[in-house]
């Protein structure tokens, strides 16, 4: 989501970068202006493309394991027992390229979960598998 607002933003900014630059101070000026942002929109793209493909998720037995960080790797463990709710948000960026966040909510807020960018149909099932495996491993409790 955050890479397909660098991408058409960026360029965008560099453009009226160029523009509000090279008005007083003359086309050279503008011209330097718009490469500085379109080198700096560049640099956040590369970024933002790394923190997504950092995302990932593993479905097992007995939990998921949500991974995460480009920098800083970090990786949970939520084990279906302890999973009070699974939903699925979707902000106005996500609903136009038909993309949706999973998160996961347990008893313990610092071990709550998310998985954002997927598919709006993996996102459903991937809710409705957490929910009945949460469900049936609740009942054991």
């Amino acid at each position: 989501m955050r890479l397909t607002q660098v991408a058409v933003t960026g360029p965008v900014f560099a453009v009226v970068a160029g523009v509000a630059t090279g008005l007083p101070a003359g086309a050279w000026a503008g011209a330097g202006a718009a490469a500085v942002v379109a080198v700096a929109a560049g640099f956040v793209l590369w970024v933002e493309r790394r923190r997504y493909l950092a995302w990932a998720y593993r479905e097992r037995d007995e939990d998921l394991i949500v991974s995460r960080g480009v920098l800083v790797r970090r990786v949970s463990v939520v084990p279906y027992g302890r999973m009070q709710f699974v939903e699925i948000t979707a902000g106005p960026v996500e609903r136009v390229f038909r993309l949706a966040t999973v998160q996961l909510h347990t008893a313990a807020a610092a071990s709550d979960a998310r998985i954002p960018g997927l598919e709006r149909d993996e996102a459903a099932r991937l809710r409705d598998r957490l929910a009945t495996l949460g469900e049936a491993r609740a009942a054991g409790l």
